[in-house]
């Protein structure tokens, strides 16, 4: 990787060590359409302050044709989803164009596509494409959609991101450190240990608690699916395979790697628990996700907080509210109050981060959402994953149950630019996930940084930012062994009391102890939670 035509700039000297990032999702720029949800905004935000910082990084991703997917609406306001071919010209073909062997197609091309870092402001990021002329039909849909629902297809992308992106890297020139973001591009440790690339220059990450976010695959399939880069003996494949013949992506990792990360300390806690007992895997630390400072504070905001300005910090939360309620309208039809204390849930829809926990008790939240002493506003936004039909159905659920009362309103459209609105227009930012299932969790720290107040399960980043009551809210702990019916029922009537009784009631009666509490929650937030702190830490710990 020679710097001179990558980098626009000389590396700096603490972050020289060359470093290919390889992600299957970059959430860099609402116009580049190739995530889906918090992986793709955190690698995102790695990209952008490696740039700020002068680090030796380049990303290596996929150039997703239809991306993730478009969210719209039915007839009936309901969720549709739609796929649209997308087609970037700001990316520039590098000409450099590698082969994987899938299956039983010997030769697949991949071609290497350039987002420069003076597009968006980012590390220089490689995108892969097998939409190449003399590619078959089959070979040319791999790299049409983000998490494609066939296995098959799921296999081959990661051959694609792995092994092509691998041999990418070959053609610029290699890199002293190979680091995956999640278990999706797996091949590329297979591929490079063959090629004699040593166990010190293999980083991971491994993001999530959830058993499905940690891949496993059948190793006998895998194997005839080209994804070791060769073809291995029984006797290879069996060293591989744990759990009788599969192939778990994350233990594989962790094998493989020097170093692995964690993405919060409690999730390094979690981690090191869940994968205690498979052997010679490597030791997991904690390097908490972040988000970029720069991309995601509104600059007024700053300036306010930074000054402690509060009469043009209330000016500015004023005008956000009213830009994110301008798309309320469009979106609802339903005209929303700046000066009403506004709640925001907004994510990615999985069941387990309950978006619909508010509605867990209807007459109490009738009650809530009824109260013309202290009036509130509760919007709720997020892409469920394409073919998840429960967390469709929740969604679908909040769109019908919200559609006669006037102040309550369920957004499509949840990518990068809505996500900012929501952060800067909130007053109060819900998560409520099902406690030890959210390993890091990054919207409440953008949230923050926007002088919106969380209102949060005790888990994944939070732990590490919360003083209840000055800063943020936060539901008491539960046993997570109890019944998921059980926990639901308390976490909601926590909720309906921190709400009720604490927040609420301090919006309206005590503005001055509410602005202390907003101004506190960004100062808690940065420099600790910006992505600068996490960039330079992946160099201190996970790539020396």
């Amino acid at each position: 990787m020679t710097n001179n035509n990558i980098h626009p700039y000389k590396p700096a000297k603490n972050f020289e060590k060359k470093v290919a990032y390889f992600s299957m999702e970059f959430g860099i720029h609402q116009a580049l359409k190739i995530y889906s949800g918090g992986l793709g905004f955190l690698a995102g935000s790695h990209m952008r302050s490696a740039h700020e910082l002068k680090q030796n990084v380049i990303g290596i991703g996929m150039l997703w044709k239809y991306g993730y997917y478009d969210q719209s609406r039915n007839d009936d306001q309901t969720l549709r989803t739609d796929f649209t071919e997308k087609a970037y010209h700001f990316l520039e073909d590098t000409g450099i164009e590698v082969s994987v062997k899938l299956h039983d197609n010997p030769n697949v091309k991949v071609r290497a596509y350039l987002l420069k870092p003076e597009i968006f402001g980012s590390a220089p990021i490689y995108l892969l494409s097998t939409d190449v002329d003399g590619n078959d039909f089959l070979s040319r849909t791999i790299t049409n959609h983000l998490y494609d629902s066939n296995e098959v297809t799921r296999v081959s992308q990661s051959i694609v991101l792995g092994i092509g992106g691998a041999k990418v890297v070959e053609a610029l020139g290699g890199a002293d450190i190979y680091h995956l973001n999640e278990g999706h591009g797996l091949p590329a440790f297979y591929y490079l240990k063959d090629k004699g690339v040593k166990r010190n220059q293999f980083a991971f990450t491994t993001h999530t608690p959830e058993k499905a976010g940690n891949e496993e695959r059948d190793g006998r399939h895998l194997n005839r699916c080209g994804f070791f880069g060769k073809m291995l003996s029984d006797e290879e494949l069996e060293k591989e395979t744990v759990n009788g013949g599969m192939i778990n992506y994350t233990v594989s990792a962790l094998r493989m790697a020097k170093k692995a990360n964690a993405v919060s300390k409690l999730h390094a806690v979690v981690s090191n628990e869940m994968w205690k007992d498979y052997d010679k895997t490597c030791e997991i630390i904690p390097i908490t996700n972040a988000q970029n400072q720069n991309f995601w504070q509104d600059n007024q905001i700053k300036k306010a907080w930074e000054k402690r300005n509060t009469k043009a910090f209330k000016k500015r939360k004023g005008e956000l509210k009213q830009q994110l309620f301008d798309e309320v309208l469009n979106q609802t039809k339903k005209i929303f109050d700046p000066n009403v204390l506004t709640f925001v849930w907004a994510r990615r829809f999985a069941g387990y981060k309950r978006a619909d926990l508010l509605l867990h008790d209807i007459e109490r939240f009738k009650r809530l959402i009824s109260n013309s002493k202290y009036p509130v506003q509760i919007i709720w936004a997020g892409k469920p994953y394409p073919f998840d039909y429960y967390a469709i159905d929740i969604f679908n659920h909040l769109v019908n149950y919200s559609k006669t009362a006037p102040n309550l309103a369920v957004l499509i459209g949840y990518e990068m630019d809505l996500s900012r609105k929501l952060k800067e227009g909130s007053d109060v930012w819900l998560n409520t996930p099902r406690i030890t299932r959210e390993a890091s969790g990054t919207s409440g720290m953008t949230a923050a940084m926007n002088g919106s107040i969380n209102v949060s399960i005790n888990d994944g980043w939070i732990p590490e930012f919360q003083k209840d009551g000055k800063n943020c809210f936060v539901l008491p702990e539960l046993d997570h062994t109890m019944p998921v019916w059980q926990q639901d029922k308390i976490d909601a009537e926590n909720l309906y009391d921190i709400l009720e009784n604490k927040v609420i009631p301090m919006y309206y009666e005590r503005p001055e102890e509410w602005q202390k509490m907003v101004f506190q929650g960004i100062d808690d937030v940065i420099p600790k939670f910006s992505s600068h702190r996490m960039a330079e830490q992946y160099y201190k710990e996970l790539y020396k």
